[in-house]
């Protein structure tokens, strides 16, 4: 269930969102689908896990870090904090022009930063090889769409 539904806010969604975006109202395409990569990839997803590590922080630590220390709950437990507001603040991405976009960055950056941090350690399990792939995706998606809202 977590792989499809990181893959369903990280590939499927900002794509068909950003082609019936360009469809109906056309625009800069980096731009468009940087915007539905903000509103999908930073705003749902990171709202949705950080709805998830503070209701069950376990899942987090022992299902995708592989950490089986209690103490690790309370840790993800404030992440859940963290990804609940940059979340909260990138679901606007598409709503609000030029503010929203700017304000899906610091989520992009956390995911990238996050993304790129997990590939360097080993043993990764399917969850979270998953998400550093996915993380890094978003991250690339985001700011091409900031550079083609520089550009345009």
């Amino acid at each position: 269930m977590y792989i499809a539904l990181v893959l369903l806010q990280t590939l499927v969604l900002p794509l068909a969102s950003g082609v019936i975006h360009l469809v109906v109202a056309g625009g800069h395409p980096l731009v468009v689908f940087g915007i539905w990569w903000a509103f999908w990839g930073v705003g749902t997803r990171l709202v949705v896990a950080g709805i998830s590590q503070l209701a069950n922080p376990a899942r987090t630590a022992q299902g995708i870090l592989g950490m089986e220390d209690k103490g690790a709950e309370q840790v993800v437990h404030e992440l859940g904090f963290a990804n609940l507001c940059l979340g909260a603040v990138a679901l606007v991405a598409p709503f609000i022009p030029g503010w929203g976009y700017l304000g899906a960055l610091p989520g992009a950056l956390y995911l990238g930063l996050a993304g790129f941090r997990h590939v360097a350690k080993r043993s990764k399990g399917r969850d979270e090889t998953v998400a550093t792939w996915t993380d890094i995706l978003v991250f690339v998606a985001v700011v091409a769409g900031l550079v083609g809202m520089l550009v345009a």
